[in-house]
């Protein structure tokens, strides 16, 4: 077992959680990297009032050569062994041997060991999104089926392991604990700040730092390590984000560089989006220049099923920092430092004018869509105004009173020119119409003037 980290901010609420559950089979504790997993199981069993005084605990760390059957299992007992030296001595002995026992043979024997203990075990088993060998799948499936209630097991990974997790769910012989349980709450970043990493922070700045962070304990330290060496604290945290160099560093080389490069590429470009499904990611990472068809309007295209769909299924069980919006996993986000680290990298390496090209498909869908504002804003980031202005022409100006957009008409009528809103002039119309409903005559004056001599739209409001 790891050694317990010094100074640790206690996590109470989790620790509770994880004794309430001590009569499950399973333990999932399952986030992306760097969400503090291993740390939380290694001080939970160091509390004195915990399951390690009552429930002995063995530990075992994976990694890639672990995917050997025998070796898998060897380790397993190895682990086991630790607290109780005489279990499984004679299976241990066979799988030792050349050639070692047959892979079949294995569980029968471990689940019949497993029984005879008078005493609970609990066995952890770190890291286990390193694992890939189905058959080792399988093998723990069952035994987490059969073995007697004196076996516990906790599990974790940064990714959804291939496991029957819903069916344990369903017999409530599940815990989980995911990423929104570890994200630190305002107060425990605080504790962290200044206990582990030694910060004195005012609290509007522990608050913005959570905030960027998202509770995310590894940023919160790759912000603190950058804040050692800040003169000016309060501009490194207004500007801190995922373009922060270590946060950067950290990123690229524990997850992005880790994935395929299709899933890179597609990480990549859906970063321009605030949310995105299926259907859009499809549009976005596919080759087609025109609008959006039928399919788009109709559900999932075929090659959404097959590719984009697929991804983010990829993406959500190895919880790399996807984050649904619904209940229904339609809508995904990114974390938000990830999501700067995906676009900077994009920009870098592709340029301005892909950027736009991106924007300018994503506008074109969310047209389709008949979600304007939206279509509106990436038609803005990917500097086309002209398009933002007939989009704008588009929408009805009762909808300033529907549902109170003035901020959102105004805040168009200084993104867009001058001359896109005359080569659409009815949106001038919503725009003149907001600054009069907010009583900002000034402006509203400047845009109604615009407005005079355009015979298109006299009568319009």
């Amino acid at each position: 077992m790891p050694p317990q980290r010094p100074l640790l901010v206690s996590r109470p609420r989790l620790v509770e959680r994880l004794e309430q559950e001590q009569n499950g089979k399973l333990t999932l504790v399952s986030a992306p990297a760097g969400f503090g997993k291993t740390t939380l199981i290694t001080a939970w069993l160091a509390q004195p009032d915990a399951g390690s005084a009552r429930q002995p605990a063995a530990w075992l760390s994976l990694d890639e050569n672990d995917n050997l059957f025998p070796r898998f299992f060897t380790y397993f007992i190895a682990a086991a062994q630790t607290v109780y030296p005489e279990l499984a001595q004679g299976l241990l002995s066979s799988l030792r041997m050349s050639p070692p026992v047959d892979d079949g043979a294995i569980l029968p024997a471990l689940l019949h060991e497993v029984a005879t203990l008078d005493r609970p075990l609990l066995v952890v088993l770190d890291d286990y999104h390193v694992i890939n060998n189905k058959a080792i799948h399988e093998a723990l499936s069952k035994l987490i089926d059969f073995m007697p209630p004196t076996l516990r097991l906790v599990i974790t990974s940064r990714e959804e392991p291939p496991l029957p997790l819903p069916r344990w769910r369903v017999r409530g012989q599940l815990t989980e604990i995911r990423a929104a349980d570890l994200r630190f709450t305002v107060d425990e970043a605080a504790a962290f700040l200044q206990q582990t990493m030694g910060l004195q922070l005012d609290e509007q700045a522990v608050a913005l730092l959570e905030n960027r962070t998202e509770g995310w304990v590894a940023g919160l330290q790759l912000a603190a390590l950058s804040l050692r060496d800040e003169a000016d604290s309060g501009s490194f945290i207004a500007d801190f984000g995922g373009s922060s160099r270590h946060v950067a560093d950290y990123l690229l080389e524990e997850v992005l560089l880790h994935q395929p490069p299709e899933v890179q590429a597609f990480l990549q470009q859906t970063s321009i989006l605030e949310r995105f499904n299926a259907e859009l990611g499809d549009f976005l990472f596919g080759d087609e220049d025109g609008p959006p068809g039928d399919e788009v309007e109709t559900g999932l295209s075929a090659v959404a099923s097959s590719r984009s769909l697929a991804i983010l299924e990829h993406l959500e069980q190895a919880n790399l920092f996807l984050i649904p919006l619904d209940a229904h996993r339609r809508w995904y986000r990114y974390h938000h430092l990830f999501a700067q680290l995906l676009k900077d990298r994009l920009q870098r390496e592709q340029g301005q004018a892909q950027l736009n090209t991106l924007h300018r498909r994503a506008s074109l869908w969310f047209e389709s869509q008949g979600l304007i504002e939206e279509a509106i804003d990436h038609a803005l980031q990917g500097e086309n105004p002209d398009e933002a202005a007939r989009l704008l022409a588009t929408v009805p100006t009762d909808s300033l009173w529907d549902q109170g957009n003035t901020s959102l008409f105004k805040q168009w009528g200084q993104l867009i020119t001058t001359e896109s809103l005359l080569r659409y002039p009815r949106s001038l119309i919503s725009i003149t119409a907001a600054y009069l409903v907010t009583g900002d005559i000034h402006l509203f004056s400047s845009f109604l003037a615009l407005c005079e001599g355009i015979d298109s739209i006299y009568g319009e409001y």
